[in-house]
């Protein structure tokens, strides 16, 4: 359904916009409610729309052809999506996943639209291309990340960081650190000899927070 223009509250940035631009884009966009655990994108399937994400989550990540995966970022409530500019912008495929992780509500921007804001609004232009360099900086500190810094203080961060009750499966622990299950399972076992975690059938339970606090610190 066409979405009001209500939604574009939601975005500071584009409070600029011309009566008419913000007509043109809440008349030609869609309002979208979209199930937990849907696929919003696939890697090689095209791009026909910009996504705003009015609420809830979408978890992008990529899967090797080994079944390992790593979670890029997330596109939450405000927020657009990185791959969605880079695959409208350069008419490329999707080169990731998007996976909804909680009932999410959206706004899809017909290419067409996308198209024609992008050349005529200079309020547009810049929200877009912000949201794409704040993106990249992330996800250029997620690879860093995973390159360069040791796994068991980056693991010691995303369980600090989790609220209790932690019931990340070590898939999914893995997925988030960009690293091999095998390699986050050794590690908590690890953590589990030296008191700093309870490990339960799917569950993490972190028992010392403040030893875990100190291996979170280290940072090679």
């Amino acid at each position: 359904m066409a979405a009001s223009q209500d939604w574009i509250e939601l975005f500071p940035e584009l409070a600029g916009l011309t009566s008419a631009e913000r007509t043109r884009l809440a008349e030609r966009s869609h309002r979208v409610e979209i199930p937990a655990g849907a696929i919003v994108f696939s890697p090689g399937v095209p791009c026909g729309a910009y996504i705003l994400v009015l609420d809830g989550s979408v978890r992008v990540q990529m899967i090797a052809d080994t079944g390992r995966e790593i979670v890029l970022y997330r596109v939450r409530r405000g927020e657009s999506c990185v791959l969605t500019t880079a695959a409208l912008v350069g008419e490329e495929a999707y080169s990731a996943e998007g996976v909804v992780e909680v009932p999410t509500s959206a706004v899809t921007v017909p290419r067409p639209i996308f198209d024609e804001l992008l050349s005529g609004s200079d309020v547009f232009r810049r929200f877009v291309f912000a949201g794409f360099g704040r993106r990249v900086a992330e996800i250029l500190g997620t690879m860093q990340s995973a390159v360069f810094h040791r796994v068991d203080a980056r693991l010691a961060r995303l369980l600090a960081a989790t609220a209790a009750p932690i019931t990340l499966t070590h898939q999914q622990i893995a997925g988030e650190l960009g690293t091999a299950r095998e390699v986050v399972s050794r590690h908590l076992k690890a953590f589990e000899r030296r008191g700093l975690v309870r490990l339960g059938r799917g569950t993490v339970d972190v028992v010392d927070r403040p030893g875990l606090d100190r291996l979170a610190a280290v940072e090679d």
